[in-house]
């Protein structure tokens, strides 16, 4: 029987841990989205610079369909954003 060195063990368990923790850290997908008709727009719509006033705002997750977003959330932590061993709640 074969047996393992512990830096092998060592190498995968360090693997395992990080893919865990980018899972849970990644970041929903974010669209710019007008607040009133929830229609898609450029990102540079929510950009602010050079004074200039902002007409849109960050949708997190959910889904684009003819334009318009569905699904998600304006408030990034209600976004679940998956991953192994992570908890979060539904956005709506």
């Amino acid at each position: 029987m074969r047996r393992l060195r512990s830096s092998t063990v060592v190498l995968g368990g360090m693997g395992v841990l990080a893919a865990t923790i980018t899972a849970c850290g990644s970041e929903p997908d974010k669209r710019c989205v007008d607040p009133l008709t929830r229609e898609k727009l450029p990102s540079y719509e929510c950009e602010s610079g050079n004074g200039s006033s902002t007409r849109g705002s960050y949708y997190y997750g959910g889904r684009v369909t003819n334009g318009t977003v569905s699904g998600g959330s304006f408030d990034r932590s209600a976004v679940d954003t998956g991953g192994f061993g992570c908890s979060g709640s539904g956005g709506g």
